[in-house]
């Protein structure tokens, strides 16, 4: 009788224990929904971002050849002035004076040289005769040689007059914006001076000089023998403008230095670009936007499905068999607007988790669909939900 009760509350422990269990069982929920994008090869354009500056085309400092005093000055400061255009006057008496003195100089040695020719001629006639000696007959003949000499130096004198007069007037070298003047009428300024009068420059086109470390030069020219990368056709530049904005119109790259910058590691590269309205002013800081070449059969991928480890390596989240998500660690390379150039890591055909990546880890079932269809927080939800049904479950069958 006791061996019959002891059995049959062994029975009734055990049932309720499933009964128990059957109670605490909940339905599985459903794999997390994520969007993602299948990936394929495309051409993209290797485009590099450089810093630089604005230069005039043309720049001329315009300095006095003379010393004198400034009498007026004839320009707009700020304003457009032409070559030839006459930007100041020197004073100009004492330049004055000097001409006319250098002109009565060759008179007089003009005057004179008539006479000594006339004496050569006699004494040649008269030293064929014996009448004077052969050395006076030199003599005079030297006086009248040196006599044309005399009135070629006085003339080169009148011309050099003639030129320190026409500098009392100063003329714009070119056409383009001039910029303030530093001197005002009544100021001395004199020849060689280091300080400028003034400054012009012609910014109806101007260039941009870039620098590019002579690294990534090497880099691009290894990749293009390698293969898989085609140089670009006519290297077009994008200015990007100090206020963040596009300049509307493309540049092209001229030239490129010989020569690496021993102090900066860089190689100078100059673009120039049209300036029609003036916007781009010499001294500005810009920044280029250079297409350097063209990869072929790249893989592009939004840069949302690119994350970084713990340990600062780009990994990727890829839907793999059976629709389990599978970590990818991959190499990328630049960006190209929104998304990364990956170089290795992933394949064509390969699908790139982009959305619902909150709490998503490997080797969960998910359910892939196109992007936008699903956020990150429902995502984020739905595999916040599994895991914790899967830990449950997991406490549960401990608990049995």
């Amino acid at each position: 009788m006791q061996k019959g009760t002891i059995i049959g509350l062994m029975a009734c422990a055990s049932a309720f224990a499933l009964s128990a269990c059957g109670q605490q069982q909940q339905p599985v929920p459903p794999p997390p929904a994520v969007g993602v994008v299948t990936l394929n090869t495309e051409s993209a354009p290797l485009m590099n971002e450089l810093p630089g500056r604005i230069v005039a085309v043309e720049t001329a400092e315009v300095r006095p050849q003379i010393s004198g005093v400034i009498r007026r000055r004839l320009f707009q400061e700020g304003g457009y002035v032409s070559a030839g255009q006459l930007l100041y006057e020197i004073e100009d008496a004492p330049y004055r004076a000097a001409l006319a003195q250098a002109q009565g100089s060759l008179a007089n040695a003009q005057a004179a040289i008539r006479s000594t020719a006339l004496q050569a001629q006699r004494y040649k006639e008269l030293v064929g005769i014996n009448a004077v000696s052969k050395q006076e007959y030199d003599n005079a003949d030297a006086t009248a040689q040196q006599a044309r000499a005399n009135v070629a130096a006085q003339r080169g004198a009148l011309q050099a007059a003639q030129v320190n007069q026409n500098f009392t007037r100063i003329r714009a070298p070119i056409s383009g914006r001039i910029s303030r003047s530093l001197f005002t009428p009544g100021a001395l300024v004199q020849a060689g001076q280091a300080d400028a009068l003034t400054t012009i420059q012609r910014t109806d086109s101007v260039y941009v000089d870039v620098s590019q470390s002579a690294a990534q030069i090497i880099d691009l020219k290894q990749a293009m023998k390698k293969g898989g990368i085609s140089e670009a056709q006519g290297a077009r530049i994008q200015l990007v403008l100090p206020n963040g904005s596009l300049y509307p119109i493309e540049g092209r790259l001229q030239f490129s230095e010989v020569t690496v910058d021993a102090t900066s590691g860089a190689v100078t590269l100059r673009a120039i670009f049209p300036n029609p309205d003036g916007l781009l002013l010499p001294g500005m800081y810009v920044r280029a936007k250079l297409v350097e070449g063209e990869r072929t059969q790249a893989i592009l991928a939004p840069q949302q499905g690119i994350s970084r480890d713990a340990r600062g390596r780009a990994t990727a989240m890829v839907v793999g068999k059976d629709n389990k998500a599978e970590m990818r660690q991959v190499t990328v390379d630049r960006a190209i607007g929104d998304k990364w150039i990956v170089t290795d890591g992933l394949k064509p055909g390969d699908k790139l988790i982009v959305e619902g990546l909150v709490n998503l880890r490997p080797g969960t079932v998910v359910k892939p669909g196109a992007p936008q269809q699903v956020t990150a927080a429902e995502g984020g939800a739905a595999a916040q939900a599994g895991a914790a049904a899967e830990k449950q479950t997991g406490n549960q069958g401990e608990a049995h």
